[in-house]
């Protein structure tokens, strides 16, 4: 099945554990906005202009999807190979980019300051997915992947281990939180921020994991395994206002394509098909319900009965 079959309830959006039902709406379905991207990545949401940006990232742009008109534009090229993107709290667009491997923010003005670019004198790898918790603190994974070959980037040797850094909202300090992953990727806080969820995307299998967040949000409690993705690739996530996880989700079996719905616990309760994996997502809208979702060569979106917490 098909994004815009216009089918009632939408057989792709399927219903794992009956949890699931509270969260879909069945006259809601699931939309195709965009075909045209080379790999779709890190969508972010701007409800003060009605627009989401995303990343296109072999094609070194990040796009832009007007809610009103439904068209499609060039928001910024070169983008730098921009991968992940997300809000400050005062509504300035973060970015990670492969090519400069660094992490920027876009002034009110359209200027460039720069955030984090190398950590005890090294650059960093390549930053990849980002979020940034109340107190004005940034979070980012900096796996190689971007190094890696010239696609998403320029090759080259990656000097740092991958790691999970925290950038401190007054001073700008940068913290190493997490060193032990082999490839983190996507990370999300819980609705309170006391925890922090982190995807370890080269793992095998595929995991992710939770960490409590405590001294302030300047230190994370041992780790605990909360989803182990068997055969599926987790990506980029967003979590709702109960906690539930959005996974991006696929690779290899297509049945496997779309959107995977856990628990806080990490119990599967939904699946949201698509025809091309999934790589992230995130709430927009004027009430934070409409899920939008980067998939490889596209852009789809689709009206849930829950709202994206706050700072995804």
């Amino acid at each position: 099945m098909t994004p815009n079959d216009r089918r009632y309830p939408d057989p792709a959006i399927r219903v794992l554990d009956p949890r699931f039902n509270a969260l879909r709406l069945p006259s809601a379905s699931v939309e195709c906005l965009y075909q045209g991207a080379r790999w779709s990545e890190g969508s972010v949401w701007f409800g003060d202009g009605r627009y989401l940006l995303w990343s296109d990232i072999p094609n070194d742009r990040i796009l832009r999807w007007d809610e009103e008109s439904g068209d499609v534009r060039v928001f910024r090229k070169s983008s730098n190979n921009a991968n992940g993107n997300t809000r400050d709290r005062q509504g300035r667009l973060v970015t990670c980019e492969h090519l400069t491997r660094r992490v920027t923010r876009t002034e009110y003005d359209g200027s460039i300051t720069v955030i984090a670019d190398s950590f005890n004198g090294k650059p960093l790898n390549s930053p990849n997915d980002i979020i940034v918790k109340s107190d004005g603190s940034i979070w980012f994974t900096d796996p190689p992947f971007g190094i890696s070959d010239f696609y998403e980037g320029e090759k080259a040797d990656s000097q740092l281990k991958p790691c999970v850094y925290r950038v401190d909202g007054q001073s700008g300090k940068i913290t190493v939180m997490i060193d032990d992953f082999i490839g983190p990727n996507g990370l999300a806080f819980s609705p309170d921020e006391s925890v922090l969820y982190v995807v370890e995307s080269r793992s095998t299998p595929r995991t992710i994991w939770a960490f409590d967040v405590i001294d302030g949000g300047r230190k994370l409690g041992d780790r605990r395994l909360v989803i182990d993705a068997g055969p599926g690739t987790p990506d980029g996530f967003r979590v709702d206002i109960h906690g539930n996880l959005w996974c991006g989700w696929g690779m290899g079996d297509a049945e496997l394509d779309g959107v995977r719905v856990f628990t806080p616990e990490g119990e599967a309760i939904g699946h949201i098909d698509l025809p091309e994996r999934c790589a992230n997502v995130c709430f927009g809208g004027r009430h934070r319900n409409r899920l939008f979702m980067a998939a490889s060569h596209g852009l789809y979106a689709v009206y849930v009965n829950t709202q994206g917490a706050l700072g995804g």
